[in-house]
């Protein structure tokens, strides 16, 4: 068995089984060494080489949980909470139909901005969701739903909009990787190439909305109340603060192109204000690394695991027995590389890292099968974003879950990985199989 499908499902199966999501990339990283003939050496030293890949960004969303605690104690997300939750006291009826839909289209345009006009991508999970737990769960509203609209909004934007994070995959990663492959991308639309899949992510959006998780789902109040401050104090100038801590760090952010100083910068804000008092610092800004911890040991592990799927050859041996299969066919080479791409992308959780990975191999391959240039874009692209949603290790799904499990009723697999997997990668894989052929 190939290596690179081996490992990816030994860590599927061992995350489905409600394996802890580091120690089933390890073990699957493991499984996939042994099984592409590293050894046991081999593959620890690959692994170990890897770990490094994943250590700033762990450090980034440490600090950014630290920002996350000082702006909760300063009030300002639960200020927008206890106008939401005196919105649903005010509802006649106890459904809250306006507000519930209200809540769904605020964090979809939070999570889309958030890829562009604010380029912080889940920065802001950990500080907007926490505080709206208990009115989310007083209106019954399915976290799983939440989850896919985070997760729309994290990926759709990236894989369509060449600005922000958009800019950086499509234009610097994307394109530049298939003309350094071979095809001449010079007028290629990059948007129209990308336009049939993001169809793909707004059906899935619209089944998980409409048809999926409409119902209610109770969530214990308690709970979150006690993993919540639902009563937390503050006044005009904590706010205040908060809001200039907030632009502070997203100007620092994009001046030095650094979440963790800008992070700090924040923090150090709300430190100097007297909003976080001096005595408190240090506690807080454990509580907050704390937070995100998981994320960060998960996104280290992840580089661990997609080193040793690199250092065993065997994605290009992957490539090579599908490309076997294929023959002449077109239609079955355009499924076969996005299966494939789907594949890869799961088990690094990074579609910005596959892109390199695959493309080398695809366009050749796609050439060779006479897609056009416009086709070949979007079959790569595709292939990269395809499992980036229903990654365990993908930021995508961890950012929602950090935020939507801050009171434990929350499950990472079941209630973000499975869902996203089901309305985002199968709609990708028949969206982006009809671009194939269409463009």
């Amino acid at each position: 068995m190939n290596a690179v499908i081996a490992a990816v499902g030994v860590m599927l199966v061992l995350s489905l089984c409600r394996v802890h999501v580091v120690v089933a990339l390890i073990i699957g990283a493991l499984a996939g060494g042994l099984l592409g003939g590293l050894g046991i050496e081999g593959t620890l030293k690959a692994f170990n080489q890897g770990l490094g890949g994943g250590a700033t960004v762990a450090l980034s969303y440490a600090l950014l949980g630290a920002f996350a605690v000082a702006i909760a104690k300063s009030g300002l997300a639960h200020a927008l909470a206890d106008r939401a939750l005196a919105l649903v006291d005010k509802q006649q009826d106890g459904r809250g139909g306006a507000l519930k839909w209200l809540l769904i289209a605020l964090l979809l345009a939070v999570a889309i901005s958030s890829q562009n006009l604010l380029p912080i991508h889940i920065a802001f999970i950990p500080l907007l969701v926490p505080p709206l737990l208990y009115v989310l769960s007083k209106l019954q509203l399915d976290r799983r739903l939440i989850a896919c609209v985070l997760t729309f909004g994290l990926i759709t934007p990236y894989m369509f909009l060449p600005v922000g994070f958009g800019g950086i995959f499509l234009n610097e990663i994307l394109l530049a990787n298939v003309a350094k492959s071979g095809v001449d991308v010079t007028g290629i639309s990059i948007t129209q190439a990308m336009a049939i899949p993001a169809l793909g992510m707004l059906f899935g959006l619209l089944v998980a909305v409409l048809f999926s998780y409409r119902g209610k789902r109770v969530y214990d109040l308690e709970k979150v109340a006690q993993s919540e401050r639902v009563d937390a104090q503050y006044n005009p100038l904590s706010l205040l603060v908060a809001g200039l801590a907030i632009a502070a760090a997203f100007v620092v952010q994009l001046w030095l192109d650094s979440m963790i100083i800008g992070a700090l910068v924040g923090f150090v804000i709300f430190s100097v204000s007297g909003v976080v008092r001096w005595k408190e610092a240090d506690g807080l800004f454990t509580e907050g690394m704390k937070m995100m911890a998981m994320i960060g040991f998960i996104m280290i592990a992840a580089a661990g695991f997609a080193e040793v799927m690199k250092t065993t050859g065997e994605v290009q041996t992957l490539v090579d027995s599908s490309a076997a299969l294929i023959g002449h066919d077109k239609a079955v080479g355009a499924l076969l590389m996005l299966l494939v791409g789907l594949l890869v992308t799961m088990g690094i959780g990074s579609s910005f890292s596959t892109i390199p990975i695959i493309a080398a191999i695809f366009v050749p391959l796609g050439v060779q099968l006479g897609f056009s240039p416009l086709a070949i874009v979007s079959i790569v692209g595709t292939a990269g974003a395809l499992g980036d949603a229903g990654s365990p290790a993908s930021d995508s799904t961890l950012g929602p879950t950090s935020g939507l499990n801050a009171d434990g009723q929350h499950n990472h697999i079941w209630d973000s990985v499975v869902p996203t997997f089901l309305h985002y990668n199968l709609p990708l894989l028949a969206f982006g199989w009809a671009a194939a052929m269409l463009l």
